[in-house]
Order: C-alpha cells, then sequence, then structure tokens
C-alpha cells in the first residue's frame, strides 16, 4: 500500500495595509481575499530518496528538509507540483506554496496541523496574515498585524466574499514585483506611515467594505477599496516608481473602470492589478467593451469562500 497527499492553495489578494509600523509597538494591518482559478497544486508520497518534480524544486526541498528536522521525520519524499501560483506577481506564491508543503507533509504522516508555526518556521506571515488566514478558510480577511511574541498577524474579521461578484485581474508576465531584499529595503528606507493615513484606511474598511460585503453593495465596496489603494499606491511610489508597477497594467486597469469596473487597484507589491464587477456576464461585458489590452492579459475570476483542499489518498499497488 502506498500514500500519497494532493494540496491545491489559492491564490490570494492583498488589497492593502491598514498600517505600518513606526515602532517596535505599531502593528501591520492588512485586508485581502483568496480567489479561485489561480493555485498551486502539488502531490507528496514516501519515497526511496528525495525528489520533486515540476516547479520550485529548490525552494520545496529547502521546506521539507526544515520540516523534516522540526518534527522529527527521517523519511524520504517524491514531490510532484501539478502547478504554482506565478512567482512575484503580487498573489501570494511564497506563503502558500510553504503552507502547501507543510500540509501535506504532516497530513502524509499523519501530523495534526499546525499552520501559523510552520508559516513562522518558513519565514512566511511576517507582515501580513492574509496568505495564512487564506489557507485556512476563505472569504474578505482583516488581519491586525502580530502582537509582540505572536507568530501569525491576528484575524479579527472574516466576511464572506458574494457569490456572484467578479473580479477582473490585469496581469503583466513582463515584470515581477518588488521582493527579497529589494523589499526589505524599501521597508527600511520609506518614511514613517502617517497616523492619518492610517485612521483613512481603518474607516474605509470598518464603515464601507464590511458592510459593503454583508449588504452586497458592489459600488461602496469599490469605492472604499480604491480609496485604499490609492493611499497605499502613493504611500510605496518611491520605492515602485509610481502608484502601479506595470504602467501596463496601469492602463488597461482605467480602462476597465471607465467601462464600468470599479475598485481597481494592485495586489501587494503587483504587476498584477484588478477590479471588480457585480457578475460574470458584467465583467466579460465590460472585457469586451475595452478590446484590446497592450502588454497585460486579462482573467476573470471569483472569490473563494473556502480554505485549502487536501485529499490523503490509499493506493493498493497490485504486481503484475
Amino acid at each position: 500500500m502506498s500514500e500519497s497527499v494532493t494540496i491545491k492553495v489559492p491564490a490570494r489578494l492583498h488589497l492593502g495595509f491598514l498600517d505600518i509600523p513606526r515602532s517596535g509597538h505599531d502593528r501591520f494591518g492588512s485586508v485581502g481575499l483568496p480567489i479561485q482559478d489561480i493555485a498551486t497544486v502539488l502531490t507528496i508520497s514516501r519515497a526511496a530518496e528525495m525528489q520533486v518534480h515540476g516547479e520550485e524544486q529548490v525552494r520545496i526541498a529547502q521546506h521539507i528538509a526544515t520540516l523534516s528536522a522540526h518534527l522529527g521525520i527521517k523519511a524520504q519524499h517524491r514531490v510532484t507540483v501539478q502547478r504554482t501560483i506565478p512567482r512575484h506577481v503580487g498573489l501570494g506564491s511564497g506563503t502558500q506554496i510553504a503552507l502547501a508543503v507543510s500540509a501535506a507533509l504532516r497530513t502524509l504522516h499523519s501530523l495534526p496541523l499546525d499552520i501559523t508555526n510552520d508559516a513562522a518556521l518558513l519565514g512566511r506571515g511576517s507582515r501580513s496574515g492574509i496568505g495564512i488566514a487564506a489557507f485556512e478558510e476563505g472569504g474578505v480577511i482583516v488581519d491586525a498585524g502580530k502582537a509582540q511574541g505572536q507568530q501569525a498577524p491576528t484575524v479579527i474579521s472574516r466576511i464572506p466574499f458574494p457569490d456572484v461578484w467578479r473580479i477582473i485581474l490585469v496581469l503583466d508576465t513582463s515584470t515581477q514585483g518588488i521582493h527579497g531584499e529589494a523589499e526589505v529595503e524599501a521597508f527600511r528606507t520609506l518614511p514613517p506611515f502617517p497616523e492619518a493615513t492610517c485612521a483613512l484606511i481603518c474607516r474605509h474598511v470598518l464603515m464601507n467594505i464590511m458592510p459593503a460585503l454583508i449588504e452586497g453593495d458592489l459600488v461602496t465596496f469599490g469605492r472604499a477599496v480604491e480609496a485604499i489603494q490609492i493611499e497605499i499606491g502613493t504611500y510605496f511610489s518611491p520605492a515602485q516608481g509610481a502608484i502601479f508597477t506595470s504602467r501596463y497594467v496601469e492602463a488597461t486597469l482605467h480602462r476597465l473602470a471607465k467601462a464600468g469596473a470599479v475598485g481597481i487597484g494592485q495586489s501587494s507589491w503587483g504587476p498584477t492589478g484588478f477590479a471588480f464587477a457585480a457578475s460574470q456576464a458584467d465583467a466579460e461585458r465590460i472585457v469586451d467593451e475595452i478590446g484590446g489590452h497592450p502588454g497585460t492579459t486579462i482573467q476573470i475570476v471569483a472569490g473563494r469562500n473556502a480554505g485549502a483542499d487536501i485529499t490523503h489518498t490509499a493506493l493498493n499497488l497490485a504486481r503484475a
């Protein structure tokens, strides 16, 4: 008998920070949601020697080595990667692949999941808790950052994303968002985040985004998201060159807005942009109306109101 575990972990949109610490006593906070159709999918099983097939071989092997040492696992493993979230485009690829490996390895060895602590062990979730929370459960997530001594940001709200609404993703495969040491340097050199900006963003989240989700009010939701995006994009513009990382994405988003989309913005450091529509039909109409979109591709997706999918399979292998 052979066992395998297959896991599917969704990409996530980061809609913006609530605050950015000015001192050791301040906390990050953020808002975002997982999405359908873009995901990391991998299968893990026991093997005679360590093997990784597909993308992200180095990173996956490193994660398995770290987790195996931490958990006292001596076995070797075979990992087959069916697909991955694109790297460094603002969709949470790094966090999601780390959590996928963690959950798959623990499930294979009948160990309880410990997503929060494993995320910290693998160096994820230091600023935003959206990726960790999206692994566990879907919906629009608001976190209040990490308190001192905590391993992951505290989730303070989770509201279902309306099933009928759609997200129009705008992708630019010719560039990547800031990441790695460049991201660390950006946070180190940017000026202190204004308290007034934090207050304004928090008001938009509490008084507009959250009730609009419950009431199904797309217009109010979109206005609040766009207002937050302007504040965040303006703050980060010295590091990324403008409010949007990709001028092609920016141009396409503005055309989508003129055609009726709402809530245009950039996920994390980009370059992926997004906008919202009231339905699949409305999203298709908007995309059709703008015609060509130079330098970008467009994908219409739904929000996801569920976390990762884990399938544990026992296979009976008969000899021929």
